[in-house]
């Protein structure tokens, strides 16, 4: 029995031509052949299906039965073939998943296009976003998450600091930051010296950055004999905003500058205030939001395409005002 393995696919497009133009002499003139190649495959083509296909005319070939069968079969055939030879590495299938994980509140700030920048141009895909969280490199890593956005800091003893990603992750600098305090505009605190005293005596609320619930800022109070009382830790930059500024409690919170957008719109009782410390401690609490991904993916069309539309929005959202 004939498989079509056993069969030079290049004979069907010779084929083509010679429906096309029956005469062995203008298939090879489209083809870019002489006449002779186009004889031999025609003899190929004779020998595999066991049928003559032309037969010689008074003026052109004539398509044996079979001839004409085929050519009704190759209707179909043909342009699956164009498709699959126009298919490459920016190809992203109908339906394709696309899932992240980000650092809140950087989505709701600069990010919060996104899933309908995807939807708009993929209609059938599903968008799945979810927060940054201690498995979140993990997911990275493992494939689960396409990619994602979270902070590196820069504190010489602590556990995320951008040298630690592993070295099949690859990343970009988004923007670099630095942590402020954040405490509602009637805080008992503005009334008295800003100190490190003073700074320390309030109660904080506290993010858990990954696996560690203390960050570099506790370590670097740490290594100058101080610490921070925080009666209250929860998992994202926006949830400790919130607990600051409830009116029923004297909390503050600590978390990167650019979340001032954030509190502006939903908490607008909230200001900010550095850090007290002298410049060269904080300098070393500096704050690098970064976009990483698997190496894996460095050619892949999905996460190519992911990665420059949010570079695209995310320049678009920290334009400033007038520059555009």
């Amino acid at each position: 029995m004939r498989t079509l393995s056993e069969l030079d696919l290049n004979l069907l497009v010779v084929f083509k031509y010679l429906m096309a133009e029956r005469s062995a002499t203008g298939a090879a003139t489209l083809l870019g052949v002489t006449p002779s190649t186009v004889s031999k495959s025609l003899a190929k083509l004779r020998l595999w299906f066991g049928d003559p296909l032309f037969v010689r005319g008074r003026k052109e070939l004539q398509p044996t039965n079979l001839a004409f069968a085929l050519e009704e079969e190759l209707k179909l055939w043909f342009p699956l073939t164009e498709r699959i030879a126009s298919l490459n590495s920016e190809a992203i299938p109908d339906g394709a998943r696309f899932s992240l994980v980000m650092q809140s509140p950087f989505y709701n700030s600069l990010l919060s296009d996104l899933p309908m920048a995807i939807h708009e141009k993929y209609p059938n895909s599903v968008v799945k976003m979810l927060g940054w969280n201690r498995n979140s490199l993990n997911d990275v890593v493992n494939g689960d998450a396409d990619l994602g956005v979270c902070v590196r800091e820069s504190y010489s003893r602590s556990q995320l600091k951008l040298s630690n990603l592993p070295y099949y992750i690859d990343h970009e600098v988004l923007f670099c930051d630095r942590p402020v305090v954040f405490l509602r505009k009637d805080h008992p605190l503005l009334q008295q010296e800003w100190s490190m005293e003073n700074f320390l005596n309030c109660p904080h609320s506290s993010v858990v950055l990954e696996v560690k619930e203390t960050w570099g800022l506790d370590l670097l109070l740490e290594d100058e004999g101080l610490i921070r009382k925080v009666p209250v830790m929860v998992s994202s930059f926006e949830q400790s905003l919130h607990i600051a500024s409830q009116p029923d409690n004297n909390l503050i919170a600590v978390a990167p500058s650019y979340c001032a957008g954030h509190a502006a719109k939903y908490h607008p009782n909230l200001i900010t205030r550095p850090l007290p410390l002298s410049e060269a401690l904080y300098q070393q609490l500096e704050l690098t939001f970064i976009l990483l991904w698997h190496k894996r993916h460095n050619q892949d069309a999905k996460v190519l395409w992911l990665l420059n539309e949010i570079r695209r929005l995310y320049h678009r959202e920290s334009m400033p005002v007038g520059s555009q």
